[in-house]
């Protein structure tokens, strides 16, 4: 296949995926690649936060390379192999004389040269947008049998990557109405559905936790137009540097001639439209709008094979953004070259400080999903992320990692632990603290039920929790104390009450194994807000209250 490409393309895809696999190799992991580090370490068809394509592909890579090549080798290869598919995509013969425009339109592109060596879920999902556009350009040419499973086949990877990408599915599909009365189509809908299902079934099997947790469950807070709606322009602007004013251009200026331009033109609009009304509830995030990427760069570089203007700004702006992104890439791995700390650079450094004073002892860090694979990434130890009311809940509250470390010596690291030991300091000079915590045992599983339907801090009657045990074995209740976290409108903790919750059964001394026991509780009064919503929290043995129960609307 490659024998089709002039070999000027060739040359650039071959230097900027060596750039990329440099840039892999010597740029040490941020927070997130470490999170999905984690995740990889215990496969499945999904995890807490998104679909498991991200780390299906850390695996892969685990088995090529070590370190930090060995978290990203696939993301490398598949930034190259989106924009062979991408120059696949565009059909005009004139492309062949504007090589260097294509690959400075797309290293300008700030996400999507960041993707080109980060493994996060967006390398994925620019991936196979890419992919699906490219087959749904032949199916729409060609409608087949074999077109529709492929095209199938695509749509479930594509939405393996990231729940996002149902808005691409969504939006092509609505670009061609036509598609409702084909046969093919509808074929290519059951395929995907079906290669999805065992993502379907693992949602089934634990709770729908990540639905609940994205549209339910995710701290808020009140409307600001400058963090919200002014900042989702921003990252419209951000997303392309200084080429923005000619991208948009381009995009305002085209026309939908044919069937695959029009989806194109109803992705761009689609996704912006989405996520602007979005902005007026919550803020948007650059990388969650950066699927309009792909269909961009198709829509500038058509325009600029017909438009002088628009072509010769493109080259200028690409090649003043190409140094500028060049330039940071290099300050990832070199500190002194950047002005602020980027999250890349130290995570050696505290993780030697803190081995070298505990040695192989495993660790539990409360409250962070972001330093405990970090630590274990670069130090093959065992970790925890113990999560309290004051958090969010995240991969470790549903993986085997609390149950790896129950009845050992742990170092326990928290931002309560102010009288204890140093553990070690950050580069931005945080100081973290721990102690050792000899047999440990934690019960962040228990859940907490309540059947009533409405709740009101007005009322005096009591009301009945059910406790469900998914542990193995029985627990002392004795070990356990109950409280109420209050949360404001938006669903951030404001104020966590201790209360007293009683057996039904006064003879009940434990909380059998997998069974459920009755408890009753009254609401202590809140003490810093009227809250609107509420939560049940149980601490085992002296640790902080976690997350054991949903949060409910106060009336």
């Amino acid at each position: 296949m490659l024998q089709k490409f002039q070999r000027s393309f060739l040359f650039l895809l071959g230097v900027l995926l060596l750039l990329n696999l440099v840039q892999a190799y010597f740029t040490e992991l941020i927070f997130d690649e470490a999170y999905y580090w984690h995740y990889a370490q215990e496969m499945a068809f999904g995890y807490f936060d998104h679909p498991p394509m991200v780390a299906w592909m850390i695996k892969l890579s685990s088995f090529f390379f070590d370190g930090e090549l060995g978290v990203r080798f696939v993301s490398c290869l598949l930034s190259s192999a989106t924009l062979i598919l991408l120059w696949m995509t565009i059909e005009q013969k004139e492309k062949q004389r504007y090589v260097t425009h294509f690959f400075l339109l797309a290293f300008s592109m700030t996400l999507l040269n960041a993707y080109g060596f980060f493994t996060l879920p967006d390398t994925p999902l620019l991936f196979f947008t890419a992919l699906f556009l490219y087959s749904y350009q032949q199916f729409i040419k060609k409608p087949s049998l074999l077109t529709a499973i492929g095209m199938g086949l695509v749509m479930a990877a594509l939405m393996y990557s990231k729940y996002h990408a149902v808005l691409v599915i969504v939006f092509v599909l609505l670009s061609n109405l036509k598609l409702l009365r084909n046969s093919y189509a509808w074929l290519a809908v059951l395929v995907s559905l079906t290669a999805y299902s065992p993502h379907f079934l693992w949602l089934y099997e634990n709770d729908f936790v990540s639905i609940k947790y994205h549209l339910f469950e995710r701290p808020n807070a009140a409307y600001s137009f400058e963090k919200y709606t002014l900042g989702f322009f921003v990252n419209m602007i951000a997303l392309f540097g200084l080429t923005f004013p000619w991208v948009y251009r381009s995009l305002f200026k085209v026309k939908a001639r044919d069937t695959f331009t029009k989806a194109l033109i109803f992705l761009v609009y689609g996704i912006l439209i989405f996520f602007f009304i979005s902005s007026f509830s919550r803020r948007i995030q650059t990388q969650w709008i950066i699927a309009i990427s792909i269909p961009l760069l198709l829509i500038v570089f058509n325009d600029l094979l017909q438009d002088e203007k628009t072509r010769k700004w493109i080259f200028r702006m690409g090649i003043i953004n190409s140094v500028i992104l060049l330039y940071l890439r290099l300050g990832l791995v070199l500190p002194a070259l950047l002005p602020i700390h980027y999250e890349s650079h130290g995570n050696r450094a505290w993780v030697g400080e803190l081995q070298s004073k505990i040695g192989d002892t495993p660790v539990v860090f409360e409250n962070t999903y972001r330093l405990a694979p970090m630590y274990a990434f670069y130090t093959g130890n065992l970790t925890f992320s113990l999560n309290n009311i004051n958090y969010r809940q995240n991969q470790y509250s549903i993986d085997h990692s609390e149950q790896k470390m129950q009845g050992k010596d742990i170092f326990y690291v928290s931002p309560y632990l102010m009288n204890e030991k140093l553990a070690f300091t950050n580069v931005k000079g945080g100081m973290y603290y721990g102690k050792h915590i000899d047999n440990f045992e934690s019960y962040r599983r228990l859940r907490c039920y309540l059947e009533d339907k409405v709740f009101s801090l007005e009322e005096t009657e009591s009301h009945l929790i059910k406790v469900y045990n998914p542990y193995e074995y029985d627990i002392d209740i004795q070990k356990l104390r109950f409280a109420v976290g209050y949360l404001n409108d938006y669903k951030r903790i404001k104020d966590v009450i201790p209360m007293v919750a009683k057996p039904t059964n006064p003879e009940i001394l434990t909380l059998k194994s997998n069974d459920t026991t009755n408890f009753t509780f009254k609401f202590p009064k809140p003490k810093k807000l009227r809250p609107g919503y509420f939560r049940i929290g149980i601490s085992e043995n002296q640790l902080h209250y976690g997350l054991n129960g949903n949060s409910i609307k106060l009336e």
